[in-house]
Parts: C-alpha cells; sequence; structure tokens
C-alpha cells in the first residue's frame, strides 16, 4: 500500500511539471496563430479604437510570457476565461461535455478490451495449425489497418440505415428529458430510476463505442499473442506440464497472469489514444461531447476552448497512466520489492 500511495505521490509531482510545460505550449503556439482574440469578441460594428480598447483589457498588448503568468493566475483559480463563440465560462463547457467523451472512451475500452483479449487468446491457441493462424493472423491486420471513423462509417450504414436498429446521432432519444445530477448520463439514469433512459442511452453509445472499440482491439490481440508465446518459453510452464496440470489451467493461472502485464500497460497507452480518437467519431454520430465541442472551437477559433481541451485531455492521460502503473504495481510483486 505505500509504494502504491508513493508511486501516487510522485505521478502527481510529475503531473504537475507536465501541465505547466503542455500549457505553456498551447499558450504560446495559439497565441502566434493569426487570430484577434479582442477582435473576434467584438461585435462587427466595432471601431478599431474600441477593438484596441478590449485588447488593452484582455492584457494583449503586454509581452507574451507576462500574459501566460496572469492567464496560469486566473486558471489556478479555476478561470479559464470566456468562451468567443458560446460567450459562456470555459469550465462550465468543459465541464458539461467532458462527461459524455468519458462514458463513450470507458465503454469503447470495455469492447476493445473484450475483443482484444479474446482475440488474443484465440491467436494464441490457434498457434501451430498454419492454415488458421494465418487467417486469423490476416484478420488481425486487416482490422488494425481500418481507422475508427471508417468503422463509425460502416456501422451506420449496417446498423443505422439498412437493419434500422439502433440509432446513429444525439445521445438520448427526444422523448427523453436529460437528469442533470453528477453530469454522467449513464449514471444519472439509474440515480433516477430509470431503466429504459439507460438503456435508450447504450444504445445511443453503442455504434460509437464499437467503431472506436474494434479499431483498437487488434493491437491488444497481437500483443497479448506475443506476450504469451515469450511467456510459454519459460521453464515453470514446463514444470506445470510435468506436473499433470490441463493446458487450460497452464493458461488460465501460469500464462495469462504473466502475458497480461504487458497488454495491461499497453491498454492502458490505448486508452489515452482512444480518448483523444472520440474526435472524429463525435462529429460523425453527432454525439455531444468534448471531441465535437472542440471542433466548434476550432471552427470558430476559439482559442480559450481549445486551450482548455487540450489540458483536459492532458489531466485525462496523466490519470489515466497513473492508475495503470498502480494496477501494475499491484499485480507484479517484483516491481513492488524493487
Amino acid at each position: 500500500m505505500n509504494a502504491i500511495l508513493l508511486l501516487v505521490f510522485r505521478r502527481v509531482l510529475v503531473s504537475v511539471v507536465i501541465l505547466l510545460i503542455v500549457s505553456a505550449l498551447l499558450f504560446c503556439i495559439l497565441r502566434l496563430l493569426p487570430v484577434d482574440p479582442a477582435a473576434m469578441s467584438m461585435p462587427p460594428t466595432a471601431t478599431i479604437a474600441e477593438i484596441e480598447a478590449k485588447r488593452r483589457e484582455m492584457g494583449l498588448h503586454l509581452p507574451l510570457p507576462q500574459q501566460y503568468a496572469i492567464w496560469l493566475g486566473h486558471a489556478l483559480r479555476g478561470d479559464f476565461g470566456t468562451s468567443i463563440h458560446f460567450r459562456r465560462s470555459v469550465v462550465q463547457l468543459v465541464m458539461s461535455s467532458l462527461p459524455a467523451t468519458v462514458e463513450l472512451a470507458l465503454l469503447a475500452m470495455v469492447i476493445a478490451s473484450v475483443l482484444g483479449l479474446g482475440g488474443g487468446l484465440l491467436l494464441f491457441h490457434m498457434r501451430g495449425r498454419r492454415v488458421c493462424e494465418q487467417i486469423l493472423d490476416l484478420a488481425s491486420i486487416t482490422l488494425l489497418s481500418i481507422p475508427e471513423f471508417l468503422w463509425a462509417l460502416f456501422l451506420i450504414l449496417v446498423f443505422g440505415v439498412w437493419l434500422e436498429a439502433l440509432p446513429f446521432t444525439g445521445r438520448l432519444s427526444s422523448e427523453f428529458q436529460r437528469p442533470v445530477v453528477s453530469g454522467f448520463l449513464l449514471l444519472d439514469t439509474l440515480l433516477v430510476g430509470r431503466p429504459d433512459m439507460f438503456w435508450d442511452c447504450v444504445r445511443h453509445m453503442l455504434l460509437p463505442s464499437l467503431a472506436l472499440g474494434v479499431a483498437f482491439s487488434p493491437t491488444i490481440m497481437r500483443v497479448l499473442r506475443s506476450s504469451l508465446l515469450d511467456v510459454y518459453q519459460e521453464d515453470y510452464i514446463q514444470q506445470a506440464r510435468l506436473r499433470g496440470q490441463s493446458e487450460w489451467r497452464i493458461l488460465l493461472r501460469h500464462g495469462l497472469k504473466n502475458a497480461i502485464l504487458p497488454t495491461l500497460s499497453l491498454m492502458g497507452v490505448q486508452f489515452g489514444f482512444l480518448f483523444g480518437g472520440t474526435l472524429l467519431v463525435e462529429v460523425i454520430f453527432s454525439y455531444p461531447g468534448l471531441g465535437s465541442l472542440t471542433v466548434d472551437a476550432v471552427r470558430n477559433a476559439d482559442l480559450p476552448i481549445i486551450q482548455a481541451v487540450g489540458l483536459a485531455y492532458c489531466v485525462v492521460v496523466l490519470v489515466i497512466n497513473t492508475a495503470v502503473d498502480a494496477c501494475y504495481l499491484v499485480l507484479n510483486p517484483r516491481v513492488r520489492v524493487a
């Protein structure tokens, strides 16, 4: 337990430094764009004098390091500014969109884990059967070659248009009124005792999460298969066979237990990429999450939102990596001892 707390403490310290570096890079890069936030925040009829006064009010006439210091001071107090396009608090906009993306990414990661672990075990089970192994290997490479947005279009065409089996726009059917408790819709529908609304929300999330999950599962398959092949070269696998243990018992008790560790690390990295990959999928499915908010902000050159969203993605990835490292520490006694 002390080792886990020490790891988390160290990661928090490192994360603070990383966030400062990322925020500084984002701030400088966005300020170098040929966009005038003062002019964009004023009505079209504003005069040059009014725009210049707004620039001074926003501190845009100051040197860049001084601008960043002012922004950082406000950010540490929880003030990330006001959206240029939506005329609302950036924090409110991000916090209202973030839960939708987190739910989508978590469901997609569950699907990717089930498909990846199941497919990896199947690939390993078929080792030595030349034809079957080559077919499955080719299938996994094919899946790996198709990006998530193509899966999204394919799933919409098949399950949304042809079969009309699942909805492919929005987050909830129009006949339902969204409950607001925690901000996480799946959790809120259960808290208010509406299982019908819960399943409707799941149906809306199924296609976008499938598009993400199927796209990211082949990497997990192949890494798990490779890890199992390496583990099965170890002496304790041969000793387990000599003791008369069945192949399934050896796989589940010895092989998978050790092969899952590098796979777990990969899944943590994959979740970070998957969380970022929601952007295009959310736009395709008209899913009101952080990705859709980002696209709107980019279209309107809404610099405060772009910067806050970039930091939100960074925070989520840092939290995921810390959680994965803590799980790795729990599952691997050798690392804990070291």
